[in-house]
């Protein structure tokens, strides 16, 4: 089984990189799986917050106070995203062979995955001049600054195009499979 945990800051392209990779992926005959860490937040937000995923933008604000200040600090549960991640991996590998987790922002994400997984590549996106539209208390939570104090990256990708980050995908996927590794 292989990972990759993809990490970035708001509208840097994690989702737009992941679906170039898994497209990549299929090209050379595995069958991935898109995750994302916030899936039960967004489950939360949906379910019983009225949240609309096909009408409103992303509930950011409502995501970080209860991946952050309600789950993390308040009830203390620093892992309840990874642990409820790492249980669908887990389950899913009956079914997948890769995994492609496109929404990585705090150090101990990209660490617990690594250590789980020992067939793990990360892969930080960096997009410079663009408009993230966040309020400035959203653009200074700690899951848009964490990112920037970790730096055990396999992979640093400088978004500058839709066209430039494919072809970044196709170059991991070319390198990663030329290392031998073992994905299956």
């Amino acid at each position: 089984m292989k990972i990759y945990i993809i990490g970035g800051k708001a509208k840097s392209g994690k989702n737009t990189f992941g679906t170039y990779l898994r497209k990549e992926l299929k090209k050379y005959g595995y069958k991935p799986c898109v995750m994302h860490l916030t899936a039960p937040l967004y489950s939360y937000a949906e379910n019983y917050f009225a949240w609309d995923h096909q009408k409103d933008e992303k509930p950011r604000e409502f995501l970080q106070k209860m991946g952050i200040e309600i789950i993390k600090n308040k009830l203390h549960k620093n892992t309840f995203l990874l642990d409820r991640l790492i249980e669908d991996i887990n389950i899913l590998s009956n079914f997948f062979d890769v995994f492609i987790i496109t929404d990585a922002r705090l150090k101990i994400e990209f660490e617990t995955i690594k250590n789980n997984y020992q067939n793990t590549t990360s892969i930080k996106l960096n997009r410079n001049h663009y408009n993230d539209f966040l309020t400035e208390e959203q653009r200074n939570h700690i899951t848009e600054t964490e990112i920037d104090t970790y730096n055990n990256f396999d992979y640093i990708i400088n978004n500058t195009s839709l066209t430039a980050l494919e072809k970044e995908a196709k170059r991991i996927i070319n390198i990663e499979e030329k290392k031998g590794v073992e994905v299956l």
